[in-house]
């Protein structure tokens, strides 16, 4: 029986374009970009670009021949940057009220005086009477009745989601428990509990992640709900999460959603890259936002402690390293110096060369010197979206500002001079961050292969692989739209973790199996509620080792006790140069990853643009 073949779009919501590439039912794709923000034309650009393919009018409905859209988002990260996010009710052990706000008392800034302190995402917080001891023994009873009043001020308030946090929590949490079930009886929309979010130890970073998913989850859920509207029962949504694998649009949480995007660039890169026999790669995806940057050497890289714009979290993410040097970073002449953003005109009202008044950006630069030709970038732009980008315009503001240069400094150049200069200060840029990820490290990273991709990345490949050495560049002919093609050859992936905190020896293996083989069995609970047959699953326990005494740990395979400490001292002289072979090891964590096969295996056809869907 043969199995008839629907249309899948795999998307990328940036901040400037959507890309997006379409399969066809014969197996032939196509894509096409659209401005993400274009108020005028539609409410949402990833709808919008799916009926543009499809050849169907605008607000008309979706017919089911759409099997499956895949979706990477900066919804989350945009609430989060832009602090758009719910209004939340923060419910903590009494005495911990301002934990958060004092949290460890970092200084990003060792020498200034003035010290700004980051802005707390909720908006009250609910101080409730109990407390759990670390080893389980009740030293004080939950107070419901209280606990209860202050939950229903908050809601009377109109506040609807929150973020339920105790001490010890991550271990023992009927406590928690039972405050989220009072706060779903009073109504709240949104219940994030700290067991669920991030079970680990750490008040700080524990609370932090459980604030964030409640700050940003409604946000998403909205959005989710209405791309699912626009679809339809039969087309199922899969949204990419921050750690590389996709989950189902009902499964996808707000803490899993900060790297959405990026993390779709980061699998597609990898993935080409190793069809095309490169296994050590530099992943370089430059959009018109920021430019994200990536080490991969046969396993994906993940962070479980980030700082997000501003904002500290623990959940698993991929290892990205951003820098806001993209194709709509703005150009600025001090009276002094040049400098390249880190404010980015967006995509309203976009680079200059845009036709909406914008600024002069890294994409005007490459223009001037030729390197952005208008017969091959796509016609989107204007008040009807459909010209293509303005040559002249960037001509004449070049040229203002090269004589504005000329009398305020006294040295004469050309306009191309200093589009140039702009640009070389952008490749250092991106090639500092490059550095940061690999040479910083221990990683030699002239034996790598940049994998350029994104809007911008191929102007810049050359140039940035001079700066730091690299002597092999891959541009896949998707480069452009990878971070969508990526959503296409990613698996669903669920990852669990558990705290432990005891040191590593033989008799304590059989504890930490005992413990994978739960999480294990969580995990498959969650990956086949979401259609994955068993037989597709691999399982991959890891184990987060660290010396005593010492708080960064290094996650490594889980094996017999000899393997263990053979990949920890390997990676801890990879990373630091050195071991302490006589230094007892704890085990701080332990984490399962289930890898669900869904991902395009086959070789893919010809890429066809948007001009010649024609009849389809």
């Amino acid at each position: 029986m043969t199995v008839e073949r629907r249309w899948q779009f795999w998307i990328d919501r940036g901040g400037t374009f959507t890309d997006i590439v379409a399969r066809k039912p014969d197996g032939s794709l196509l894509v096409h970009k659209l401005l993400s923000e274009n108020k005028e034309r539609y409410r949402d650009a990833a709808v919008a670009g799916i009926r543009e393919l499809l050849g169907i009018d605008p607000g008309a409905d979706i017919p089911p021949v759409v099997e499956a859209v895949r979706m990477g988002t900066t919804v989350a990260t945009n609430a989060l940057l832009e602090r758009k996010g719910d209004r939340v009710l923060l419910v903590v052990t009494r005495g911990f009220a301002d934990s958060l706000r004092i949290a460890y008392q970092n200084r990003p800034h060792i020498f200034a005086r003035h010290i700004v302190l980051p802005e707390m995402l909720y908006e009250r917080v609910l101080e409730v009477d109990e407390r759990v001891m670390a080893d389980g023994t009740l030293l004080t009873a939950l107070d419901e009745t209280n606990a209860r009043a202050g939950m229903l001020a908050a809601y009377d308030a109109g506040i609807r989601a929150i973020a339920i946090l105790l001490m010890h929590g991550y271990r023992h949490s009927a406590h928690e428990k039972r405050l989220a079930a009072i706060a779903r009886q009073i109504g709240f929309t949104q219940v994030s509990v700290s067991h669920e979010v991030s079970p680990l130890m750490k008040l700080v970073s524990r609370g932090d992640t459980t604030v964030v998913d409640a700050y940003v989850s409604p946000i998403l859920r909205r959005y989710v709900d209405l791309v699912a509207s626009e679809l339809g029962a039969a087309t199922r949504l899969m949204f990419m999460q921050s750690n590389g694998g996709l989950a189902d649009a009902r499964s996808f949480q707000g803490k899993d959603s900060i790297l959405s995007g990026p993390a779709g660039g980061i699998v597609g890169a990898v993935e080409t890259a190793k069809r095309a026999g490169f296994g050590q790669i530099i992943g370089f995806d430059m959009g018109g936002t920021s430019t994200d940057v990536s080490h991969y050497n046969g396993e994906y890289e993940r962070a479980f402690n980030t700082l997000v714009a501003g904002v500290r979290m623990r959940a698993p993410m991929m290892q990205i390293h951003t820098v806001a040097a993209g194709g709509g970073s703005i150009l600025h002449f001090d009276g002094s110096r040049f400098r390249v953003g880190p404010d980015s005109a967006g995509a309203d009202p976009g680079p200059a060369c845009y036709r909406r008044g914008g600024p002069l950006t890294v994409t005007d630069a490459n223009v001037m010197l030729g390197r952005i030709q208008p017969e091959f970038f796509p016609r989107v732009f204007g008040r009807d979206a459909d010209q293509a980008i303005d040559v002249d315009i960037v001509r004449a503001r070049f040229a203002e500002l090269a004589s504005r240069i000329s009398k305020e400094t006294g040295t004469h150049r050309t306009p191309e001079q200093v589009a140039e200069g702009f640009l070389k200060i952008a490749v250092e840029n991106m090639a500092n961050a490059i550095k940061e990820i690999s040479i910083q490290r221990g990683y030699d990273v002239t034996r790598y292969t940049l994998v350029c991709f994104g809007g911008a990345g191929g102007q810049h490949a050359c140039a940035v692989a001079d700066a730091l050495g690299m002597m092999s560049i891959f541009l896949h002919p998707f480069a452009g739209v990878l971070s969508a093609y990526g959503m296409g050859l990613a698996d669903m992936r669920v990852l669990k973790e558990g705290a432990v905190e005891a040191r590593l020896e033989e008799g304590a293996l059989a504890g930490l199996r005992t413990k994978l083989a739960d999480l294990e069995r969580a995990a498959h609970v969650e990956i086949e509620s979401q259609g994955i047959e068993t037989a597709r699953i691999d399982t991959v326990p890891r184990i987060h080792l660290r010396y005593e005494g010492t708080d960064a740990p290094l996650i490594v395979a889980f094996g017999d006790l000899a393997t263990i400490v053979t990949g920890f001292e390997d990676a801890h002289r990879q990373r630091y140069g050195f071991v302490v072979p006589d230094k007892a090891l704890i085990v701080e964590a332990l984490s399962v990853e289930l890898i669900g096969h869904t991902g395009e295996t086959d070789s893919p056809p010809p890429l066809r643009g948007r001009d010649r869907v024609g009849g389809s």
